[in-house]
């Protein structure tokens, strides 16, 4: 399904909105935030079994993202949103000068910020399959690997959290300033799926892809991590 945002300024002053973001990439959003905060919670608690489940659903999802940022809609795809560091810096620099640029869905910046938390998720994630408390938990793969390895994997599971909540932080810190000095909500955008007309470039055209991919994709990232986690 393709959508054009364009025509005459009335024309786009009629359309008070327009979809930037598909359910997928919605329902991800939401459920990583989700899904963090149970696994901090639980590996705080002690809870490890809990923890192991709330670290594996978010593995599945993780690579459900990735595989929907290749054949997903149009604000998905990281073809669309990674851009070269020149056009990061451009977009700062428009920033600090009081401008105001327009994308549908991630900015320069953002995008960037995406491709980080991604991938810290998913190298937290992964270490959390290696890694042992030295009591009576073991993760799927830590036989894999020797005690040592598992050992060193349990560390760097642990540190990385705290990469991950100095990025959410950063990622909070520039929803407000979106909100309160740019005058741009990012976050009803996420939970409707649309942005004032306003605030999307003029001209763009939006491809939305079929929810059944979707669902079909999350069911493989599912499987995969079923058997990992069984096997």
């Amino acid at each position: 399904m393709m959508r054009n945002v364009s025509g005459s300024e009335n024309e786009r002053t009629a359309i008070a909105h327009v979809q930037v973001w598909d359910v997928p990439i919605r329902i991800f959003h939401w459920a990583a935030v989700g899904l963090v905060g149970t696994s901090w919670v639980t590996a705080e608690m002690g809870l490890v079994r809990v923890h192991l489940w709330s670290g594996s659903v978010l593995l599945a999802l993780i690579l459900f993202r990735i595989a929907w940022g290749f054949v997903g809609s149009t604000t998905a795809r990281f073809g669309e949103f990674i851009g070269h560091p020149r056009q990061v810096i451009a977009y700062i620099r428009a920033l600090l000068r009081g401008d105001k640029p327009l994308h549908a869905g991630h900015n320069p910046a953002g995008g960037w910020m995406v491709v980080a938390l991604l991938t810290m998720l998913t190298v937290q994630a992964v270490t959390g399959l290696f890694s042992n408390d030295d009591i009576h938990f073991n993760g799927p793969l830590s036989m894999l690997v020797s005690k040592d390895v598992s050992d060193r994997l349990t560390d760097l599971h642990g540190s990385l959290f705290n990469v991950i909540l100095l990025l959410v932080w950063v990622h909070v810190v520039a929803v407000f300033f979106y909100r309160f000095v740019k005058g741009e909500d990012l976050i009803v955008p996420m939970v409707t799926g649309t942005k004032p007309v306003a605030s999307v470039p003029s001209g763009v055209t939006l491809r939305f892809a079929r929810v059944s991919l979707a669902l079909l994709l999350l069911l493989a990232s599912a499987a995969v991590v079923w058997w990992i986690v069984r096997s």
